[in-house]
């Protein structure tokens, strides 16, 4: 690493990347110089330290061009491990411009003694499951996932999302706004006061949601769990801001 600023643009919109963005603008201004971009999904997002933009690049194509017109040095993928096609672009776009990319992505969830758990490839999966398992479902996988369950009309739905969901989606629910981190008492307290019989989740790992899984745990419920889309290859990855520090300190 030369004395030179390096400029350095955080895909961010996670806990992760909000982390990593006040680390750097802790330390000298001169050795980093920080932006974010945030996709634009959440209305109120917690911004982080550093320039900040929000909405998408166009594509590869875009981020080619955006990478190149604002002299990038470096990328770090801290988005959410669902953030498929912004993974994909951001190596698509690493590998034609030669900016190094670097994946930030928090450890998934492990099963542990007692876990009732059903790991399945998609939403889709996960709505066809839900017939054996339950009738008062507790449905976390954000506001944009709720079409799969759409056509249900069998079950009751609990959605926890930031913002509140537009159609399509279940058309018995109720739905709570509110965004992590979750305590283990408010996890208990919502769960037991609606009755709620089965869980279904995302894996997106992290401590600030994983509270529910505790909860389910003590409650012997189910878990309906969605697996991570695949990382893309060929990309570094690291499982914290300190990994993601010391990879970018030691110039890549």
């Amino acid at each position: 690493m030369t004395g030179t600023q390096q400029h350095v643009l955080i895909l961010g919109g996670t806990t992760e990347g909000r982390g990593l963005a006040e680390a750097l603008a802790g330390e000298p201004a001169a050795r980093w110089r920080v932006t974010s971009s945030l996709a634009g999904l959440v209305a109120a997002p917690r911004l982080p330290p550093g320039e900040v933009r929000t909405g998408g690049f166009g594509g590869t194509g875009g981020l080619v061009r955006w990478l190149r017109e604002h002299a990038v040095d470096v990328v770090v993928d801290a988005t959410h491990p669902f953030a498929e096609t912004m993974s994909a672009h951001a190596a698509a776009a690493a590998a034609a411009t030669g900016v190094p990319l670097l994946g930030l992505r928090r450890p998934g969830w492990t099963a542990g003694p007692g876990d009732r758990w059903h790991m399945v490839d998609s939403a889709e999966q996960a709505a066809a499951l839900l017939p054996a398992l339950g009738g008062r479902v507790f449905l976390t996988t954000g506001r944009t996932g709720l079409a799969a369950f759409a056509g249900d009309a069998g079950r009751w739905f609990l959605v926890r999302s930031v913002d509140a969901p537009g159609p399509p989606h279940p058309p018995r629910m109720e739905v709570v706004l509110d965004r992590g981190p979750f305590t283990h008492d408010g996890e208990r307290a919502l769960m037991t006061r609606h009755r709620v019989d089965v869980l279904v989740t995302k894996d997106s790992g992290g401590a600030a949601t994983a509270p529910k899984l505790a909860v389910a745990r003590e409650l012997g419920l189910p878990v309906v769990i969605v697996r991570r889309p695949p990382a893309p290859p060929g990309v570094p990855a690291v499982p914290d801001v300190a990994g993601a520090l010391e990879w970018l300190r030691a110039g890549r």
